[in-house]
C-alpha cells in the first residue's frame, strides 16, 4: 500500500511541475505586444495561429499593418493590456483558450486615435519532446482598426491650406493668391504636325522639349486628358494668343502666389518655390511633402511658418454601401496674414527713382520708429521667377554686372559723411564737443604727427575762422571730426557708436547685417579712427540703421526703435537720451542750413523745406589709389518729420553730382 500511495503522488508532482513550466496567455501575449509597439511586424507573423496564417497571409495582416502605419506616420505607439487574473488564468490553462482585452493610443498625421479591443488566443502544438505546446494570437484586421474586422478601406484625405497673404501698412498687397493660368495640353488634339507644336509649345514656355515629352509620356497620360506644363499670368497679354493658337494647347484657371509690386519688391518679398529633397532633410517630419512648396529668401522665407498653415487630414474606414467611419481628423488650418509697416507707395517710388542706377534705401517714420520701405536696386521680379518664359533667366540674374540677386538694403557699406551727425552727437554726450565753440583748422589736410607716416586727413574747402559743429556740418569737414575724434579717444568713440547700435544686432523683425565699427571691433589705431569719424576707414553700416541713427535728432535724443510689424508697439524707445532735448533742437536747426547754406542745396528743389546730410563714401583700392563712390544722402521734411529716407547710390562718380540727393527730393516731392 505504502508503494502504490508513492506512485500515485509522483505523477502529481511530475504534472504540477509541467503545469508551472509552461508559457501563460499573459506571457504570450505581452510578448507579441512588444513587438507590436516596436513595429516588428514581419516578427509578430510567426506569433499568428494557425487559422489566422491561412486566413490573414502577410501580405494581408503584418505587411498591411505596416503599411498603414507608414501612411499614416503613426507614433507614440502604447498598447496597454489588461491581463488575465489567477481564476480566468488558471481556466484559460485548462481549456486552451484565452480572451485578453487591450488598449491602443497612437498619434498619427491626422491625430491621436484610440481604440479598445480583445486578442483571443488559443493553444496549439503538442505537449511533447518534438513539439512544444504554445499560445497564438487569433488575429483579425480588427487589431489594425477594429471598423476594418469585418472588411473596409483606409483612405486618408489630405487638404491643403491657402497660404497667408502679406500685406502692407493700408491693407494692399505684397503677396496674394490670384488667378493664374495653367498652361496644358490635350494629347489627342495635338494633330499631324505633333512634333513641331510640342517643340513651338516648348519654347513660349521657356521649357526644353525633352520636358514637354516627359509629361506628355507619363504613366497616367491619356489621349483625351489634360496635361499641365505650366502656369502663367493672365496678365501676360503677349504670350497667351500664341499659345492658345496651337492646335491642343489649353489654359485652366487655378490659384497661384502672385506679387503685385514686381521688382520694387523683390528683395524685401521674396517669392516661393519647390521644395527640394534637402529642404525635406533639414524639415521636420510631416510638416511638408514632395509637392509642397516653401518661401525662399525675403518675408516669404522669414515668415514661412506663420505663412504656410497646416493641412487638414481625415483618416476614414469606407465600406460598401455604408457611411464612412472617421477615425481620426485634424482641420484645415489656412496661413495667417502677415501685415507689415511697409507702404508700398513708398516702397515703388524709391525703387523707381534708381532707374538704371544701384544702391539701395531705406525710409522709415522716425517719430514712430515704423519702417516704410527697404529697397534694393537692382532686383528680380518675384513673378518672373515663378511664371517666366525665359529659360536663361538665372543665368542672366547671375551674370549682371550689376548684381540684381544681391540684396542691398540687408547688407552694410561704408557710410562717409552721412555719419557726421552722430559723430557729433557722440562728442556733444561726452563733451568733447560743446555748441558754438570752434577749433581752428588751418589749410586743406591735416595729420597728428609722426605716427601717422605721409597719411593725413583732407577736407573740401577751407574755413573762416574757427571751425564749430554747425560749420563743420554744414561744409562737411573731415579735418573737424578726425580731431575731435582723437580728441575723445577710441574708447570714448566707440562707446559712443555702440549707445548707436553698432556691433550688436538691431531689434528688428527682419534680418539686417549688423553695422561694425572695424574689423575688430575696436578703433586703437589712431588713423583708423580719425577715418572712422567721418565715415570711411573700416566703419560700415546698413542703409536702414543709418536712417535709424537720426532719430535721436528728431525725439529729444532718444534712439527709437524700428518696428516691422503692424502689430508692433510704436515709438518705443531703444536707447534714451543720447544728447539732450536742446542738442538735438541744434542739430535739426542744423541739418536744415545744409540744405540751405551747405552740400544739400540741391534739396532746395522741393516746394516745401527738406532738411538732411549728404555723404560720398570713397571706396579705396589702397591708402594711396582711389577708386570707386558710392553717394548717400539722409533727408526729411522739416516741418512734417514723418518719413525720413537715407539712401546710397553706386559708383557716383561717373554721374552727375548730388544725385542722391535729386533722387530723395524727388520722392518726398512725390508723397507729401
Amino acid at each position: 500500500m505504502k508503494r502504490l500511495l508513492l506512485l500515485l503522488i509522483i505523477p502529481l508532482i511530475l504534472t504540477a511541475c509541467s503545469n508551472d513550466d509552461q508559457v501563460t496567455p499573459n506571457e504570450r501575449f505581452n510578448d507579441y505586444v512588444k513587438l507590436w509597439s516596436e513595429q516588428e511586424f514581419e516578427e509578430m507573423f510567426g506569433m499568428f495561429s494557425t487559422t489566422a496564417t491561412e486566413t490573414y497571409p502577410e501580405d494581408a495582416s503584418t505587411l498591411r499593418t505596416g503599411k498603414i502605419y507608414q501612411d499614416l506616420n503613426v507614433t507614440d505607439l502604447q498598447i496597454d493590456v489588461e491581463e488575465l487574473n489567477k481564476e480566468k488564468l488558471e481556466l484559460a490553462m485548462e481549456e486552451g483558450k484565452a480572451t485578453i482585452p487591450f488598449t491602443v493610443n497612437m498619434e498619427t498625421v491626422a491625430g491621436p486615435i484610440t481604440f479598445d479591443y480583445e486578442a483571443t488566443l488559443i493553444q496549439e502544438g503538442e505537449d511533447s519532446e518534438e513539439e512544444e505546446l504554445n499560445w497564438y494570437v487569433s488575429w483579425n484586421p480588427g487589431f489594425i482598426f477594429p471598423p476594418l474586422k469585418d472588411g473596409g478601406d483606409i483612405a486618408i484625405e489630405t487638404i491643403n491650406p491657402k497660404r497667408g497673404e502679406i500685406l502692407d501698412r493700408n491693407q494692399i498687397p505684397l503677396a496674394i493668391n490670384d488667378t493664374v493660368y495653367e498652361i496644358g495640353v490635350i494629347p489627342g488634339e495635338l494633330g499631324t504636325n505633333a512634333e513641331q507644336s510640342k517643340d513651338r509649345i516648348a519654347n513660349l514656355l521657356g521649357m526644353s522639349p525633352d520636358a514637354v515629352d516627359t509629361a506628355l509620356n507619363a504613366g497616367w497620360v491619356e489621349d483625351n486628358l489634360f496635361v499641365p506644363l505650366k502656369s502663367v499670368l493672365p496678365s501676360d497679354e503677349e504670350l497667351l494668343p500664341q499659345l492658345m493658337a496651337i492646335d491642343g494647347v489649353q489654359r485652366r484657371e487655378t490659384t497661384g502666389r502672385v506679387y503685385p509690386a514686381h521688382e520694387a519688391t523683390g528683395h524685401l518679398v521674396g517669392y516661393i518655390r519647390d521644395i527640394t529633397a534637402d529642404d525635406l532633410e533639414d524639415l521636420d517630419p510631416g510638416q511638408y511633402s514632395a509637392n509642397d512648396k516653401i518661401g525662399s529668401r525675403g518675408l516669404e522665407a522669414l515668415y514661412e511658418e506663420q505663412l504656410k498653415g497646416k493641412k487638414g487630414v481625415k483618416v476614414t474606414i469606407n465600406k460598401e454601401g455604408q457611411e464612412e467611419i472617421i477615425l481620426a481628423e485634424t482641420p484645415v488650418q489656412d496661413g495667417e496674414t502677415v501685415s507689415v509697416t511697409i507702404d508700398v507707395n513708398i516702397q515703388e517710388k524709391l525703387f523707381q527713382s534708381y532707374g538704371e542706377d544701384a544702391g539701395t534705401a531705406a525710409a522709415i517714420n522716425p517719430l514712430t520708429g515704423e519702417t516704410l520701405a527697404l529697397v534694393s536696386s537692382p532686383a528680380f521680379d518675384p513673378n518672373e521667377i515663378l511664371y517666366g518664359t525665359s529659360g536663361d533667366l538665372w543665368e542672366r540674374l547671375e551674370n549682371d554686372e550689376q548684381k540684381p540677386l544681391i540684396n542691398r538694403f540687408a547688407a552694410t557699406y561704408a557710410p562717409g559723411s552721412v555719419i557726421k551727425p552722430v559723430t557729433g552727437a557722440i562728442g556733444l554726450k561726452n563733451e568733447s564737443i560743446k555748441l558754438g565753440e570752434g577749433i581752428e583748422i588751418n589749410g586743406l589736410t591735416w595729420s597728428n604727427g609722426e605716427g601717422w607716416g605721409d597719411y593725413e586727413v583732407t577736407r573740401v574747402s577751407t574755413s573762416n575762422g574757427p571751425v564749430d559743429l554747425e560749420d563743420a556740418l554744414v561744409r562737411s569737414d573731415n579735418i573737424f571730426f578726425a580731431r575731435k575724434a582723437v580728441e575723445m579717444g577710441a574708447d570714448a568713440y566707440v562707446s559712443g557708436l555702440k549707445d548707436f547700435g553698432f556691433g550688436e544686432e538691431l531689434p528688428f523683425e527682419y534680418p539686417i547685417t549688423m553695422s561694425t565699427i572695424s574689423s575688430d571691433g575696436d578703433l586703437n589705431d589712431e588713423v583708423l579712427l580719425a577715418n572712422a569719424s567721418y565715415g570711411q576707414g573700416e566703419l560700415e553700416m546698413s542703409a536702414f540703421h543709418l536712417a535709424v541713427t537720426y532719430t535721436p535728432f528728431l525725439n529729444n535724443g532718444n534712439l527709437i526703435k524700428p518696428t516691422f510689424l503692424t502689430s508692433e508697439e510704436t515709438a518705443q524707445v531703444w536707447q534714451d537720451g543720447l544728447i539732450t532735448p536742446d542738442q538735438a533742437t541744434a542739430i535739426q536747426d542744423i541739418l536744415r542750413k545744409v540744405v540751405t547754406e551747405g552740400t544739400a542745396k540741391k534739396a532746395q528743389d522741393a516746394d516745401f523745406p527738406i532738411s538732411g546730410k549728404t555723404g560720398t563714401a570713397e571706396l579705396k583700392l589702397s591708402d594711396k589709389e582711389s577708386g570707386a563712390e558710392n553717394g548717400w544722402f539722409v533727408g526729411y521734411p522739416t516741418d512734417d518729420p514723418n518719413i525720413l529716407i537715407a539712401m546710397m547710390v553706386e559708383e557716383t562718380h561717373t554721374k552727375e553730382g548730388g544725385i542722391a540727393i535729386q533722387k530723395v527730393t524727388d520722392v518726398l516731392s512725390q508723397i507729401k
